[in-house]
């Protein structure tokens, strides 16, 4: 039961760092960005991977060993509703993960990137759809754990 508990914790942790990671990156997003500001998006951008993950380790483990067992899960529509969901936002996070790595080199150098306004448009755009998505997860699994979509 203990085990089942931290697991459960641990995921909702790993949402709740997920959903302020972004905002950060969301919030400090501008064209003219300074060093300090910079290393805050590509550190965020770390800190949300790293909460993402937890979020996908923890989702497998209550699935496997501390939920109401994968047959509950799998034979639910909304359990892969939740998961396509969340392939999708890990998906359209390669982009800005992809261009925070980018900036790294610039970086170390001592010179925050230079953004057009087009670029800071398109990230803040996909950073909206994955917070979207960090909303959309929760309900979900609500509906999910409640046996919404078992006939």
């Amino acid at each position: 039961m203990e085990k089942s508990a931290i697991a459960a914790y641990l995921h909702y942790v790993g949402f709740m760092v997920s959903f302020a990671a972004l905002t950060v990156e969301q919030l400090s997003l501008k064209p003219e960005l300074t060093l300090k500001e910079s290393w805050r998006i590509v550190i965020a951008d770390a800190v949300y991977g790293i909460a993402a993950t937890l979020v996908l380790v923890t989702g497998i483990l209550r699935v496997l060993y501390f939920g109401q067992g994968s047959d509950f899960y799998t034979q639910n529509p909304v359990f892969w509703a939740k998961i396509i969901a969340f392939l999708i936002v890990g998906t359209i996070s390669l982009y800005p993960t992809v261009t925070f790595i980018l900036w790294v080199g610039t970086l170390r150098a001592g010179s925050p990137p230079k953004l057009p306004e087009a670029m800071v448009s398109r990230l803040r755009r996909v950073i909206q759809w994955e917070l979207l998505g960090f909303v959309a997860i929760p309900l979900l699994a609500s509906l999910m754990a409640r046996g919404i979509g078992l006939t």
